[in-house]
């Protein structure tokens, strides 16, 4: 355990960030799997609208840090195939 004040503080700073980087991470991963949902049920119209809501939250946790940029690039462009594969 951290034995100096500084250490103790920056132990409580990583454990609040650890959280609202998880809690981020969740929403993300939320966002893409409602595409994918949408997809597999066959519904174009709600597919697009959920990669619609899906690439601005990716495109902020890459701003945030929590993603990488290819990783996030690698999500938005096999949605957007999976997207217009669909007819």
């Amino acid at each position: 355990m951290a034995n100096s004040v500084s250490a103790r503080k920056r132990a409580r700073q990583a454990e609040r960030h650890r959280q609202r980087n998880a809690s981020q991470r969740s929403h993300v991963r939320t966002k893409i799997k409602r595409v994918l949902r949408a997809i597999e049920a066959g519904d174009k119209a709600a597919a697009e609208e959920a990669y619609k809501a899906a690439v601005p939250a990716i495109d902020r946790s890459v701003s945030k840090g929590i993603m990488h940029a290819n990783k996030a690039a690698r999500h938005k462009s096999r949605l957007n195939q999976h997207l217009r594969s669909m007819s």
